[in-house]
């Protein structure tokens, strides 16, 4: 069973609250599911928005069976449900755009890929500073490219919509690796206050230090903090020892570290 095929089944058997919030390039489902009570702080939990960390669904799936007991939060374990098939079954999960694949990125190894089907790097494809971090890329390829405009991929433009919908308290996005937390984008001294105070919860219940990322532009967590002014943390989990992709082995170490991450949050709030 490939991590798609794993949370559709999970979302098939889930008995609460839960929805299909948008679709991918290559048509597959986005997925939501909801845990708690629609009562203050609510969040929005999103993993594996890049291809090749797609074990984030797997933690996700571990904070479903988790629970909240304050507060509700929308969890959407596989933003990017295209990359992740791409890097762990290749060219043979993307047919439709296999002869895009071929002529345009060079190449049959996507192990590595970050980016969707069609090339774009959802994390740097919001309109929060769009274009200008470091790293950006102009042209498909496996990682940074910002996309023709703010918004373009299905999968971004699914994700900033279904947030506006919710109206979220806060956002919490879960990438590998590095075990930190970024929390930092141009906000004001009064609510640099307020979401430092949060994200030293985090800090405290993972272990993991709190940390700036300067040259950061486009991603959800930037958007979220600029455009929606609510706080909005990206917990980068998984030693920086492994090497990506990172596989099953590291799944335990993520979720012992990880797994009362939201409980917390909720809590402290």
């Amino acid at each position: 069973m490939d991590i798609y095929q794993a949370v559709t089944t999970f979302y098939e058997r889930w008995r609460g609250e839960k929805r299909i919030y948008g679709k991918s390039a290559e048509g597959r489902s986005l997925y939501a599911f909801f845990i708690g009570t629609h009562s203050k702080p609510l969040g929005i939990s999103q993993y594996a928005i890049h291809a090749r960390e797609w074990i984030g669904a797997l933690l996700a799936l571990e904070h479903l069976r988790r629970g909240v007991p304050r507060g509700g939060v929308w969890v959407l374990p596989l933003t990017n449900p295209d990359g992740a098939l791409l890097c762990d079954r290749g060219l043979g999960s993307v047919c439709e755009r296999r002869a895009f694949f071929l002529k345009a990125l060079n190449g049959e190894d996507f192990s590595l890929w970050k980016a969707n089907a069609d090339g774009v790097d959802l994390n740097v494809n919001f309109p929060a500073r769009w274009g200008t971090g470091e790293g950006n890329r102009f042209a498909p390829c496996d990682s940074g490219f910002i996309g023709s405009e703010p918004l373009c991929a299905p999968e971004s433009r699914a994700l900033a919509d279904f947030t506006l919908d919710v109206k979220p308290d806060y956002t919490l996005s879960w990438h590998t690796k590095g075990e930190e937390i970024y929390w930092r984008f141009h906000q004001p001294p009064k609510r640099a206050l307020r979401d430092r105070r949060l994200a030293k919860i985090l800090s405290a219940e993972t272990g993991y230090p709190l940390k700036n990322t300067p040259n950061s532009a486009g991603g959800y967590k930037d958007w979220c903090v600029e455009t929606l002014k609510i706080p909005a943390f990206t917990v980068e989990a998984g030693r920086d020892s492994l090497a990506h992709p990172l596989g099953f082995s590291a799944l335990p170490d993520i979720v012992d570290k990880n797994l009362d991450a939201l409980t917390k949050l909720n809590e402290g709030w």
